[in-house]
This record gives C-alpha cells, sequence and structure tokens, in this order.
C-alpha cells in the first residue's frame, strides 16, 4: 500500500504545482487569448506576442527553481505551447452534431430508439441568427431524446421559447414540468402500450 500512497502524494503535489502555474500565468494572458471561441478564432492575439515583460514573473521563476527549463526565455517557450494548445481547443469548430448521439435518452436516461431535437427549432434559425439570440456554431446543435420525451418537450414552449429559453438540455431540465416528467418516464418500460 505505501506506493500507492507516495504516488497518491506525488499525483497531489503535481495538481498543486500545476494549479499554482495556472493561476500564476492566467492573470498575464491577454484577454481575447482567455475568451477565445470558434467564431473569435481570427481575432486571437498570436501567442508569439506575448513577451517575457508580459509574464508573471512567479510563474518563470517557479519552473527555474524546479528546473523544468534551462532559462527564462524556454520558460516563455513552455507558456507560448501551452497558450497554443488552449487556443487550438477554445477554438475548434463545434462537433458535427451527429457524432453526439448517446445511447440514453438525454432527458429520462432510458436506454431506448432515440430521435434527435434540434435544441434551437430549425423554424426559429434565420431569427435566431438574424436577433443574435445564438452563436452560428450552435444553431445546429441537437440533443438525442426518446420519443415521448421529445413530444413533450415540443408541447412544453413554443418553438421561440425553445430557442430563447431553453436550447440546452440543462435548461430544459430546469423547468418543472420537464423534471415532472423525467421522473415519470425513467419508470417506463419501452415497448408496452398503455391504453
Amino acid at each position: 500500500m505505501l506506493p500507492k500512497l507516495e504516488s497518491d502524494s506525488q499525483d497531489s503535489a503535481l495538481d498543486d504545482f500545476a494549479s499554482y502555474l495556472a493561476t500564476e500565468s492566467w492573470p498575464t494572458i491577454p484577454g481575447d487569448v482567455k475568451n477565445a471561441t470558434y467564431e473569435s478564432r481570427e481575432h486571437v492575439t498570436d501567442v508569439h506576442n506575448i513577451s517575457l515583460e508580459s509574464t508573471s514573473t512567479g510563474f518563470i521563476d517557479s519552473l527555474l527553481s524546479y528546473r523544468m527549463v534551462p532559462d527564462a526565455e524556454d520558460a516563455l517557450k513552455f507558456l507560448r505551447n501551452v497558450i497554443e494548445d488552449y487556443i487550438a481547443q477554445a477554438c475548434s469548430p463545434p462537433p458535427v452534431w451527429s457524432s453526439t448521439r448517446t445511447s440514453e435518452c438525454e432527458i429520462c436516461f432510458r436506454d431506448v430508439p432515440l430521435t434527435y431535437h434540434h435544441l434551437i427549432p430549425r423554424s426559429t434559425h434565420a431569427k435566431a441568427l438574424k436577433k443574435g439570440w445564438h452563436p452560428e456554431a450552435m444553431i445546429n446543435s441537437v440533443a438525442w431524446l426518446c420519443r415521448p420525451c421529445h413530444s413533450v418537450v415540443h408541447h412544453v414552449a413554443t418553438n421561440e421559447e425553445l430557442a430563447l429559453s431553453f436550447h440546452t438540455v440543462e435548461l430544459l431540465l430546469q423547468r418543472e414540468d420537464i423534471q415532472k416528467w423525467q421522473k415519470y418516464a425513467a419508470k417506463q418500460r419501452f415497448g408496452i402500450r398503455r391504453g
């Protein structure tokens, strides 16, 4: 058991060190990098414009003290690499929604045949874009719902209400009527007709 404890202790220390480095460096990172998205990807600061003068001395000194890098310039290269990875993740294109398919309904969590529900209904796409309700990357987002849950979602709100206020599964699940439905639906067996 002792080696496991040592490993856990080392993992914890490494996590703490990584958190410290992030806390030290984050405030010095340009705002457009911190808020980078797929839509803003063309306007994000080039990481090569990040200089030693604008980088946290605590960040650089820590890397030097632990001999993780030989000099301040290498500490800056390390930070730039981390920021490049962050930007790549933050600015990556949205998923092809069909690739987000789940095996269970995202409302009742039953493993049954699923349909895809446009979280921003197709009939509101043009209006949602024109009025700036959502970024274009979110327009075709979907939730995978069983037929009964899909029908209930369209009965509790109009398409415009869904587009404006209930455009994520999390927002839908905050509705009391959907929560009540979820509890009921989760107990139902698939394929049994009630009549």
